[in-house]
């Protein structure tokens, strides 16, 4: 039996080529035992304003925790949640489908006013946007599975401890990819293409494709999974 994993580090409400990414495997692996980098995607994504272009941020601990992992990231500021939700409130309330989405968006935002840890909180997040979006892919924690030394050596291991045929990975990681050690391990590896991404209706000007999925939820609602299908 074919069976494909994706593994990736978590994202703060991430675009909708990460939840392409994982509707298009069978099994979904956060890899958060891995170190944290700043200025990423981690504890930030975007959103759509009346004056452009926003940055959602969660602002972490970082002050000499220069080696800490992802799922080590402890968030600084309490209040984050709520400042959150009251902007995308304000940017997406006259959005068509904010109506039909403001209850299960704003339940998932209190949940995670809870959570202490950054790792927590965007497990949750994603896990809570798969069904939205009309995904069901299982999703692990790195942390949980076996795992081995060395950067191919430990995705292999999770693959293959999921009962992978095929890894697939995110474009950039091509560069540093040995495919030789993963055929000599059974596992076929290809590359996701994020390209072919249709336009859907966007509020407030010319369209954006990066942005947080959020933004595709309130604008199409239910149509939402439509809009991950490429067409390139």
């Amino acid at each position: 039996m074919q069976k494909k994993v994706a593994v990736v580090q978590s994202n703060y409400i991430p675009w909708k080529g990460y939840f392409d990414l994982i509707r298009s495997v069978d099994a979904f692996v956060l890899y958060d035992d891995v170190q944290y980098t700043r200025r990423d995607w981690r504890n930030r994504n975007k959103i759509k304003t009346a004056q452009g272009e926003h940055w959602l941020t969660i602002a972490v601990k970082n002050r000499g925790r220069y080696e800490q992992l992802i799922n080590e990231v402890e968030v600084s500021d309490a209040d984050w949640a709520a400042q959150h939700w009251k902007t995308i409130e304000m940017s997406y309330r006259r959005a068509p489908c904010f109506a039909q989405m403001e209850a299960p968006l704003r339940a998932l935002f209190e949940q995670a006013a809870k959570l202490q840890h950054l790792s927590s909180i965007n497990h949750l997040l994603i896990a809570g946007l798969c069904p939205l979006l009309g995904i069901h892919t299982p999703l692990y924690r790195s942390e949980d599975l076996p795992g081995a030394d060395g950067r191919n050596e430990r995705l292999i291991q999770l693959c293959l401890a999921l009962g992978a045929s095929e890894y697939l990975s995110g474009p950039a990681a091509s560069c540093y990819m040995d495919e030789a050690a993963f055929a000599a391990a059974g596992l076929d590896v290809s590359y996701m293409n994020y390209a072919g991404y249709p336009e859907y209706p966007q509020m407030y000007g010319e369209f954006a494709h990066a942005l947080s999925v959020i933004d595709l939820l309130f604008n199409t609602g239910a149509d939402a999974p439509a809009f991950l299908e490429r067409r390139a």
